[in-house]
């Protein structure tokens, strides 16, 4: 890990106002475990709790809070600093209910997938309240592993406390995946047209 940044500078001040601006609704606000898929969702990460991460266990973080979010924050900068650039992945998304462009979030995912390879890596995905953008990525996540739409959905819904996951962004993810399959195995090209 990078050398630890102080409470006090003012990255930490940033985040600290932007988190009592527009932060996390304080009903969602903790990590929730996505059952015994070392997977963690939660919303922005306060100043207090970016300290207390890797003490939960968290070894690798997805941020989907929007570059302007990030750039504001300081956010995502202070988590590279502190978990290293390679154990930080940036999925930088808008909120906006329409469907994701998959250029934006599918690398990060990814990353997550490749993290979680690690028996002893724990994957946090937050955004700003841990309800949309992170749950999303984390449907993506458990779909890339194995699990099935129906599945994933029950995982996260079940552990997750408000959760929403949203019927475009769901759509973002199949198309992807069906998309990827298709590169795969180029025979099922084609095969809707008959």
């Amino acid at each position: 890990m990078s050398a630890p940044l102080r409470k006090s500078s003012w990255q930490l001040l940033l985040l600290g106002l932007n988190a009592r601006l527009r932060g996390p609704d304080r009903r969602l606000e903790a990590l929730s475990w996505i059952g015994d898929e070392r997977i963690a969702i939660s919303g922005v990460v306060t100043p207090d709790s970016v300290f207390m991460l890797s003490e939960r266990g968290v070894s690798h973080i997805v941020n989907c809070r929007s570059s302007g979010q990030v750039w504001l924050a300081r956010d995502l900068a202070i988590e590279r600093a502190l978990f290293g650039s390679d154990h930080v992945a940036h999925a930088s998304l808008r909120d906006f209910g329409h469907r994701q462009n998959h250029r934006r979030w599918a690398p990060a995912a990814i990353f997550a997938v490749q993290a979680l390879e690690d028996p002893d890596a724990k994957v946090l995905i937050h955004c700003q309240k841990g309800r949309h953008r992170s749950v999303m990525v984390a449907y993506a996540v458990l779909r890339l592993r194995g699990y099935s739409a129906a599945e994933s959905a029950a995982l996260i819904l079940d552990h997750r406390r408000g959760a929403e996951l949203l019927p475009a962004y769901v759509e973002s993810v199949e198309r992807w995946l069906d998309d990827r399959r298709q590169a795969v195995d180029p025979q099922t090209l084609g095969e809707g047209s008959r």
